[in-house]
């Protein structure tokens, strides 16, 4: 039996994070981390590093708390599972100390690797055969897991709601959820609801950490999930009513590529972890 999931008490890191990009490492090197409290990784982007590469790795690893946030695991794909790679992520997050490890509640592979996060219909069917996917995936990692709402731009096949599914699956999986403030937004706009209303309907003790990103304007009714650009004003506003349900959870920053020099991702950091700590200074000027 695994144990279960981290309660608000038990989260894996503490205050505001940033993801940890290649790009990113001879800044990082050269100024220091001071101000970000937490980085995570994506494990098959340096499982295989060898030389200075691995050398920066286990600088930081040392120096550090760590997380990781799986691309390729395929949780909702029609092919098996890899087992090769979830024992070479397991000896990864071993060899690291990293503490907690996440993926995509999608599926980008079949006979071949898609390079894109597909969506899993939202049917009964895929819940048991997902979570089935889930906690074999626990066993072979040693560990419990959580997984990611993906932003997505169709639904094939729906016959639930996205919260339904969701929901769903955490509990027939028994698993943690990375809960993606970005994505909860770029959702509600291209397929027209609540932000709110699906966030305040999500289980509270399931929740590992936030992850919070910029997208793309590509229309007034459609937003692209890119993690390119700053995070923008209405998505600082569903973090705020995300802290003011779920409390100051942890919350990471991503940025994939477009990267402004380090102090501006650093003060965006800064700005996540002056939100985290709001609620709190409401509820003592309120009381």
């Amino acid at each position: 039996m695994h144990p279960p999931p981290p309660s608000a008490s038990q989260y894996p890191v503490t205050g505001a994070g940033l993801g940890f990009r290649r790009a990113l490492v001879p800044e990082l090197r050269a100024a220091g981390a001071a101000g970000i409290d937490f980085f995570e990784l994506a494990p098959e982007n340096w499982i295989h590093a060898g030389g200075a590469l691995a050398k920066d790795l286990r600088f930081f690893t040392e120096r550090h708390p760590f997380v990781a946030h799986g691309l390729s695991l395929s949780l909702g794909g029609p092919a098996p599972l890899d087992f090769g790679l979830l024992g070479e992520i397991r000896a990864f997050l071993d060899a690291h100390g990293i503490r907690a490890y996440t993926e995509h509640l999608s599926y980008c592979s079949d006979d071949g690797h898609l390079y894109d996060l597909m969506p899993i219909p939202f049917t009964a069917e895929a819940v048991r055969r997902v979570a089935g996917r889930i906690r074999q995936a626990q066993d072979a990692l040693g560990r419990p897991i959580a997984v990611e709402n993906v932003s997505y731009y169709a639904a094939p096949g729906a016959r639930m709601s996205e919260i339904e599914f969701v929901n769903a699956v955490l509990e027939e999986a028994d698993c943690g959820l990375l809960l993606d403030v970005n994505n909860v937004f770029v959702n509600s706009i291209n397929h027209a609801y609540d932000p709110r209303e699906f966030l305040a309907a999500l289980p509270r003790s399931r929740v590992w950490y936030f992850h919070v990103a910029g997208h793309y304007v590509e229309a007034p009714d459609l937003r692209v999930d890119t993690h390119g650009a700053a995070v923008c004003g209405d998505v600082w506003s569903l973090l705020d009513e995300a802290y003011h349900l779920f409390g100051p959870v942890p919350t990471l920053l991503e940025r994939d590529f477009n990267f402004p020099p380090l102090p501006e991702l650093v003060a965006e950091v800064a700005a996540v972890r002056a939100r985290q700590r709001a609620p709190a200074l409401r509820t003592v000027a309120g009381a």
